[in-house]
């Protein structure tokens, strides 16, 4: 403990370079690696016997300063390797289990070698380290994106044997480990279920074990995402978080272990619940990344760093930086009852009130008359479409309208020509009943030939049509996930195969159609991840389209992706039956990608002047919405009120949407003995602005200390306010 924290004195506090990355080699008795990003510090140390461990990760104010200060904040004697593995002692959770073609189950690795190399641009620190005996190698990878303040991690293992059959089992492989300083800690995390997604629960990790994971490929239950906080109060702006993702969309988990002594281990990546890995001699696996990062200033920047990340490294190129449309989609006017005139109908009237893509849902093709016929048959039903697609496409296209489609690749319905044809295509056990969800089985993607069947159907669907908006949806989780036409070795390995042909498939037609835009979808939000959305553009975030729980769902959202991914729509959904005005339902879809899903053609001269109207003024805040910093200002999960505002880079715009939920007497909550005055955010302090057209002004400085009056009185109502910098 002495000698580290006389190391600390001496290495000093690296100043920030603003460079790429600041990966620092230590050398002398202290040997390590200092990963520095703008506001953290992440240090590991050699030991001097080929182990390499970790020693803080935090705050970097904290290097460089007296004992006394640092005696709580480092990790002490409590030690803990940096890719822990299965063996010796059993006093860790594991990244990395393994067992040799002798049947011997303990792990045991050596550093070879450690070295920054350059991975897609950034410094990342490349670790080597092999079995002491076996043949196997593990290499961890550690890539700094220091203005996000943020270090991604991923582990790549290889079975160095040279020839026979040396096979190593893997069964469990993480993609990294991360060690906090003794503390007490607070958990921050999505908990929900269909319809109800992405609720926000906090509590106290005492010593034990808290998992989050998805073992059926849905992450309704739990997301890939969490936030750790130091304090109970993870609102306030100087609480230390540690956050991060799983950037996968299979069966993932997040593991927290606090100890008895109050630090803390956090594990992330693939869920090998009943899932085994074969290595034979010469082959390799890599995993998904996981990405941690950490921040002093509280859970709200810790979701605006995230949003940057997302924006700024995962989303795919080509649409990164587009403006999402506002969409049009048929499903709630038409259902499975789907044809060429009464889809143009409905495309006159998203064009008169200032829709700019309509998109044809569910009913399309071949045999699609209900749910439980035609999946898995992507063919356009000549019945409905006697001339085809494209006929009606050109025809919305002349409207000025870009065209968009739903489909769903991975399931197919018994009562279907492909099912028919390849019964032995869907994941299935022998002697075990199929399992029927929502009357669809899920195709064994894991198969090449299913993989060729799909890519084909797609790259025909989207060839032969002008199409440039694809919903992709998914529908049902796992059941009977087994594959008994493979090798036995292998079966195992069929929800891995299947995650790595899923992506291979989405990656193959965006290369094929570069303007096509992608959403994400899977049942509502059963499937948000960094996996997808680095392969997709936006994210359907519910099937639930009330107002009311839209803002929970929403602002649960926020915590871990931006708004610019977040489809909301439009509908006649009142589950609360509180009679919602079309002005509240518009205000509260206008904090992300603006969409509408009712039968427009069913509207009145009043509805559809306020929803052209609507549409117009999303339009003239959407940049601020899809690319400005979000700031939470008022949480639903707390009172009977809730507000975000969107600022620009510049902080010379800004729009606040405010919401009134059912009204309390003044003084009967904690919310309402509160200062009714709304503190903006991300303003300049030094600069006035004006709230929308009023005569008078306000500094940056008043705005953010003393704040505007709560603009909204009544229940269920809302307001939109623009700042403008004068």
């Amino acid at each position: 403990m002495k000698l580290f924290l006389m190391t600390l004195l001496l290495s000093g506090l690296t100043l920030w370079t603003g460079r790429a990355a600041d990966i620092t080699k230590i050398e002398g008795r202290a040997a390590g690696w200092d990963i520095t990003t703008r506001r953290s510090v992440c240090r590991l140390r050699l030991d001097g016997a080929g182990g390499i461990y970790p020693v803080f990760w935090g705050n970097r104010a904290c290097v460089g300063v007296s004992p006394e200060q640092n005696r709580k904040r480092a990790n002490g004697p409590f030690r803990l390797d940096e890719v822990p593995v299965r063996g010796t002692y059993a006093d860790k959770m594991p990244v990395l289990e393994v067992v040799y073609a002798d049947g011997t189950r303990d792990c045991e690795l050596t550093l070879v070698s450690a070295e920054v190399v350059s991975v897609e641009g950034r410094e990342t620190l490349k670790i080597v380290q092999r079995d002491k005996h076996y043949p196997l190698e593990v290499v961890s990878y550690l890539r700094v994106l220091p203005e996000y303040d943020l270090i991604e991690k991923w582990i790549e293992v290889t079975n160095t044997a040279r020839r026979g059959k040396e096979e190593i089992r893997i069964e469990n492989l993480l993609s990294g480990s991360a060690l906090l300083p003794a503390d007490r800690y607070f958990l921050t995390h999505h908990s929900g279920q269909w319809f109800r997604e992405y609720q926000l629960r906090k509590t106290e990790l005492t010593a034990g074990v808290k998992s989050l994971l998805s073992r059926d490929f849905f992450a309704f239950e739990n997301t890939p995402w969490f936030a750790v906080t130091n304090t109970p109060d993870d609102d306030a702006h100087h609480a230390e978080v540690w956050f991060g993702q799983v950037h996968y969309s299979g069966n993932w988990r997040i593991d927290f272990e606090a100890t008895h002594s109050s630090h803390l281990q956090i594990v992330g990546g693939i869920n090998f619940w009943d899932t085994e890995l074969s290595l034979l001699p010469g082959q390799s696996f890599r995993t998904p990344k996981f990405s941690m990062g950490y921040t002093p200033d509280g859970t709200e920047d810790a979701a605006q760093l995230a949003h940057a990340y997302v924006r700024g490294e995962i989303l795919p190129a080509p649409h990164r930086d587009r403006i999402r449309p506002v969409l049009y989609n048929s499903w709630y006017a038409t259902a499975f009852d789907v044809n060429e005139e009464q889809q143009l109908a409905l495309a006159r009237r998203a064009k008169e009130i200032g829709v700019e893509l309509f998109v044809i849902d569910d009913g399309w093709f071949k045999g699609r008359k209900s749910d439980n016929a035609g999946l898995g048959d992507w063919t356009v039903d000549p019945e409905k479409f006697p001339n085809g697609l494209q006929s009606m496409i050109g025809r919305i296209n002349e409207l000025g309208l870009d065209f968009g489609i739903w489909v769903e690749p991975e399931m197919v319905n018994p009562n279907s020509d492909l099912y028919r044809k390849h019964p032995d295509w869907v994941l299935n056990f022998p002697n075990r009943e199929r399992t029927e969800w929502r009357n669809q089985l899920t195709l064994n993607l894991a198969r090449e030939d299913v993989y060729q069947y799909l890519l084909k159907s797609m790259t025909d669907l989207l060839a032969q049509n002008n199409i440039k908006f694809v919903k992709w949806d998914r529908n049902r989780g796992l059941t009977q996930p087994g594959w008994p036409e493979a090798d036995r070795r292998i079966q195992r390995e069929v929800r891995i195969r299947y995650m790595e042909n899923l992506y291979r498939l989405i990656e193959t037609l965006r290369e094929r159609f570069p303007d096509v835009i992608f959403e994400n979808c899977s049942s509502g939000g059963g499937r948000p991840d960094l996996g997808m959305l680095q392969r997709m553009d936006q994210t359907w975030a519910s099937d639930n389209t009330d107002p009311i729980d839209r803002l929970f769902i929403q602002y649960g959202y926020l915590s871990a992706w931006p708004a610019n991914t977040m489809v909301c729509w439009i509908n006649r959904s009142d589950y609360h039956r509180a009679g919602l005005s079309l002005d509240y339902t518009f205000d509260v879809a206008m904090q992300g990608v603006l969409g509408i899903g009712q039968d427009i053609t069913k509207w009145n001269e009043r509805e559809t002047a306020t929803a052209k109207r609507k549409i117009a003024e999303y339009k003239e805040v959407r940049d601020l919405v899809q690319r400005g910093v979000a700031d939470r200002l008022r949480s639903p999960f707390e009172g009977n009120r809730s507000a975000v505002q969107y600022t620009d880079a510049g902080a010379s715009r800004s729009v606040v949407f405010c919401y009134n939920l059912g009204e309390t007497m003044e003084g009967s909550t904690e919310q309402m003995r509160e200062s009714q005055m709304l503190r903006l955010r991300s303003l300049d302090p030094e600069k006035n602005y004006r709230i929308n057209n009023d005569a008078a002004t306000y500094t940056g400085d008043y705005l953010m200390k003393i704040g505007i009056r709560w603009p909204v009185q009544g229940a269920y109502k809302s307001a939109v306010i623009r700042i403008t910098r004068l």
